[in-house]
């Protein structure tokens, strides 16, 4: 057995968490100052750290730094024009580097140990306290939940914090011993989702609680990322060093099968969750916790004690959801004019807390291939209109201005709710960008303050998705601001989100057996890998409005969208589709990173620069060696060690020494 000793900070357990009671179905969250272990030998420690295992979530998912990690340098997202070190570094294209001290993979790993360490307390504690079996399994789902995104995430990391494996830790020493990845997943994270599954009930307890079928897709998924590991089909290296051998002689086959028949297992036995019938309505604001969503970092405008956060203002910082700043363009940017002759500027897009708008951050930019080949059918495929912002229309009302018409693209009026800035679906050669900033007595001049360009008998500024850029480009609709309090106004934009951010989606269980079915599961009938496709590709091509013509669309393309699914599903085609179906959610770079296809992704990509008027795409080169599918140990947790300089070289990632 491997002994490990954790710095202080995680193993002691001072763990600042919310005490629990119940309030309906809902969790009710009551923030506590930090406790000393002996709070965990109580019922009333033990109850409250269940509750803390559902608030750390807030400090993982919406928190942008992370966010940025899980796409930024992926084929999904870019830096952008206002990124700082801690988008760039993650680029590998040049620009930055990538440092046991730039990574923002940092933002896990003393969370995630935190919580493991109350999951810890709750399993050991409970039974002796009277803890129901349930409860008990809400604490292994967790445990097992933060394993699985951290040896993801790090390769092998402790399993013991310094009181003994798998134990609560109450030791002050600082030394550390790293687990294979093979220890975590046979020893952690497999033996906590089997309990939890036979111990947790069908529904939730509460509100957004796990079940058995949460905890059956995590187990699937694990199930899957442990046999890509086993197979290891080239040559990433692991860490620490090991034989990628399992300790109960299964080989990769072996997982790809019990990825399969435990994510069919939960499509068959869905308990309260289910495929929502359109895209559309999976992320609308006004039904953000349906039936698809599993599992959730919850947040609520009802009262900041219970969001966590400020209603009125964003810290930019967890535990606030404010991750889809970081992909929001500056739309505010765009002018029109009070007079036809477009001689004085007028603000006709305004920061709203509404869906379509939010706060802008102009940190992240998805390249042109986003919408070349990723969106490419944007006619049938209802994903692409149901993620992105791609029309921004006039709200000067709300922001005070009051005159009825302005005048926007080649001089033409637009009024409140007409599009000023339109993301076309395809190039048009027809396109007049601006070629100069500074004189509008001179031909060229940039009425639109973006660089956006003008085509003929449109009021609307345009710009083609090859002229994507990273000052302009469209928003992310599907995570955007919801509120209900807005009302007639702009609204609280500044705030941070007071919606949920999306963890895990039934949906997955879908590419998850399909993917395992590829990888050579045997199959059952009318559960193939193009059947499991095909069930999310065909509510894809069903829409029920159009969201960036801001009308009714009801249509259904499905027989379209089957027909464009190819008969040999290959691991590219899902990979393909789940970006379509998961694009901007934080999924990508473990997608890519799993499937040892992140190189051949994200190697190369296409985007105009910053300036106002780069229009014209260029190409760019990313350095992504073997040793990066690995994050580096963060310098903190380094510096944090109580060892010698030898030993802490041998506990950081090869290649970030």
């Amino acid at each position: 057995m491997n002994r490990s000793r954790i710095l202080s900070y995680i193993g002691i357990a001072l763990i600042a968490f919310s005490v629990a009671a119940c309030s309906d179905d809902l969790l009710d969250e009551q923030p506590r100052s930090k406790f000393g272990p002996d709070f965990f030998s109580t019922e009333k420690g033990l109850n409250a750290g269940i509750t803390s295992l559902y608030a750390h979530m807030r400090w993982i998912y919406g928190q942008a730094y992370y966010y940025n990690a899980c796409l930024t340098g992926t084929d999904e997202y870019t830096w952008a024009q206002s990124a700082d070190g801690n988008f760039r570094d993650m680029d590998l294209s040049g620009v930055g580097q990538l440092t046991p001290s730039t990574s923002r993979s940092d933002a896990i790993w003393g969370v995630c140990f935190t919580n493991i360490n109350t999951a810890n307390a709750i399993i050991e504690n409970g039974e002796g306290l009277g803890l129901a079996p349930a409860l008990i399994a809400e604490a292994r789902f967790f445990r097992a939940f933060d394993y699985f995104l951290l040896t993801q995430t790090f390769g092998g990391v402790p399993l013991d914090l310094g009181s003994g494996e798998l134990k609560f830790n109450i030791s002050p020493l600082r030394t550390s011993v790293r687990n294979t990845v093979a220890d975590v997943y046979t020893r952690a994270i497999f033996p906590d989702l089997l309990k939890a599954i036979n111990d947790l009930p069908e529904n939730p307890r509460v509100t957004g609680g796990v079940t058995k079928n949460v905890a059956r897709l995590y187990l699937a998924k694990a199930y899957l990322t442990y046999g890509w590991w086993l197979e290891n089909p080239n040559g990433i290296p692991t860490y620490p060093e090991t034989q990628r051998q399992d300790a109960d002689g299964h080989n990769a086959a072996w997982y790809f099968q019990e990825a399969y028949d435990v994510a069919l297992e939960g499509i068959k036995n869905p308990g309260p969750y289910r495929l929502m019938d359109t895209f559309y309505e999976l992320h609308l604001g006004d039904n953000e916790r349906n039936a698809e969503m599993m599992l959730w970092a919850d947040h609520t405008e009802e009262s900041e004690y219970y969001n966590g956060g400020s209603l009125s203002y964003g810290s930019g910082g967890a535990p606030d959801n404010f991750a889809v700043w970081m992909v929001t363009c500056n739309y505010t940017l765009v002018r029109s004019a009070k007079d036809a002759a477009r001689t004085v500027d007028e603000s006709s897009v305004h920061r709203e807390a509404s869906q379509a708008y939010g706060r802008p951050w102009t940190r992240m930019a998805p390249p042109v291939e986003v919408f070349t080949n990723t969106f490419a059918d944007k006619t049938y495929d209802s994903r692409y209109d149901g993620t992105f912002v791609t029309t921004y229309r006039a709200n000067w009302f709300k922001g005070g201005v009051t005159q009825e018409v302005l005048y926007n693209a080649n001089g033409m009026e637009v009024r409140n709710g007409d599009a000023i800035l339109t993301f076309l679906d395809e190039d048009d050669p027809n396109i007049v960008f601006p070629t100069q900033a500074n004189d509008k007595s001179q031909p060229g001049y940039d009425y639109s303050n973006l660089g956006a360009g003008e085509l003929p008998g449109r009021a609307d500024y345009v710009v083609g998705p090859g002229n994507i850029s990273r000052l302009r480009y469209p928003g992310l609709w599907k995570l955007g601001t919801y509120r209900k309090d807005t009302g007639d106004g702009l609204g609280q934009p500044n705030a941070g989100l007071t919606r949920p951010y999306y963890v895990a989606k039934f949906s997955e269980f879908y590419f998850i057996a399909a993917e395992a079915a590829v990888k050579g599961a045997q199959t059952e009938s009318g559960y193939t890998a193009k059947d499991l496709i095909n069930v999310i590709r065909a509510r894809a091509g069903k829409w029920i409005w159009d969201n960036n013509g801001n009308q009714e669309k009801v249509a259904d393309y499905s027989a379209e969208m089957l027909d464009g699914t190819p008969d040999e599903i290959t691991i590219d085609f899902i990979l393909a589709e789940r970006s379509r179906e998961y694009f901007g959610e934080g999924y990508r770079w473990y997608d890519l990173v799993r499937t040892q296809k992140w190189q051949q992704y994200a190697a190369t990509y296409s985007i105009a620069g910053p300036g106002r008027l780069d229009w014209q795409a260029q190409t760019f080169t990313r350095t992504i060696e073997k040793f990066h599918y690995l994050r580096p140990i963060p310098q903190g947790q380094i510096d944090a060690l109580d060892m010698s300089e030898e030993e802490k070289d041998a506990y950081q990632n090869p290649g970030y020494n």
